[in-house]
């Protein structure tokens, strides 16, 4: 008597949202410097499983932006991030006890 495994259907959509939370997640904690592997990798860490759509593609957009500026925007009070980003720059702030 053989038995067979069958593997759990995949759904695409869900398979490359893992990988972009997964590519997000190193690159939020592989960001160049250490106050910014810590301050940005912590906060995806928390927050990257409940992201998807607007707000991935916005975190997304954030990791792309160069370390001067995160650094700048992350650790400087009173420091303006691009309008795009001030909701984002504040809730990381925020989760750092950084406000």
């Amino acid at each position: 008597m053989s038995m067979t495994f069958k593997a759990p259907a995949h759904d695409g959509e869900t398979d490359d949202l893992d990988m972009r939370r997964r590519r997000a997640m190193w690159r939020a904690t592989h960001r160049g410097t250490k106050e910014l592997d810590i301050l940005v990798g912590r906060y995806a860490t928390a927050k990257l499983p409940a992201m998807a759509g607007a707000s991935l593609d916005l975190f997304e957009d954030f990791l792309a932006v160069t370390e001067a500026d995160l650094q700048r925007w992350l650790l400087t009070p009173g420091a303006t991030a691009e309008q795009k980003f001030a909701n984002l720059v504040a809730a990381v702030r925020c989760f750092h006890g950084l406000t």
